[in-house]
């Protein structure tokens, strides 16, 4: 049975598992998102992802909070007053809290940031990096990584031979966060020196470019996730 969230309401209690996949971004849909989260929460419906993430499920919080538990993220904060908690940078990021897709996305110098009415934003330097690299995990297993070689097409991606030392950083950010059952994407960028940071977890229905896999990997994955969501409701 397939439907929106905003029509799942009278099919929950009749289902062993929702798989909540493919809505796009929750923010068009705040109030419907709310409801059915509440619903699954107070009414003990069974989920793939379960909702006990602490990451974009919750919105950018995260970022924050990974900020000043000194995890390897980019540096953020939602106040000027936290300025100098900031790198210097000819130019930072600002965008909304519960945004998603980089909507409401503005790059701006320091006298423009200083300018600007902040409310409800986070904000970040601007980092100069190598690429983006994309971490793909059911449950805690990683099962493919992916890179946008020319940074200036994000979603133009190759497979990324990942290194241990790879898989580390981005199960750092899997083992931080609660959820034991569901899809999870870790997306980093490489600096120039080499270090990863973190840019996004995506923990509550993260595309996936299953297109752009070859054909075993993506035969692996579709096998593994099958496997997740079955051992779920047997």
């Amino acid at each position: 049975m397939l439907c929106n969230p905003k029509n799942s309401e009278s099919f929950e209690s009749d289902v062993d598992l929702v798989i909540f996949r493919n809505t796009g971004p929750v923010s068009e849909f705040p109030d419907v998102y709310d409801s059915f989260v509440k619903r699954v929460k107070s009414n003990n419906i069974k989920t793939f992802n379960e909702f006990c993430g602490k990451a974009d499920m919750c919105g950018k919080q995260y970022l924050l909070d990974l900020t000043l538990d000194n995890f390897p993220v980019i540096p953020t904060v939602d106040s000027i007053d936290q300025f100098d908690l900031l790198p210097e940078s000819e130019r930072y990021v600002i965008k909304p809290k519960d945004g998603a897709d980089s909507i409401g996305l503005e790059f701006l110098t320091k006298d423009e940031l200083f300018a600007c009415e902040l409310d409800n934003m986070l904000i970040q330097p601007a980092i100069d990096f190598e690429y983006e690299v994309s971490f793909y995990f059911i449950n805690d297993t990683l099962e493919y990584a992916l890179y946008a070689p020319d940074k200036t097409k994000r979603w133009d991606l190759k497979k990324y031979d990942f290194t241990k030392n790879d898989e580390d950083f981005a199960k750092k950010f899997i083992n931080w966060n609660d959820i034991e059952n569901g899809i999870q994407r870790v997306d980093a960028c490489r600096t120039p020196e080499g270090e990863l940071l973190l840019v996004e977890l995506e923990d509550l229905n993260p595309y996936l470019s299953i297109l752009e896999l070859d054909s075993e990997t993506r035969e692996k994955f579709i096998k593994d996730f099958i496997f997740a969501v079955t051992t779920l409701v047997e």
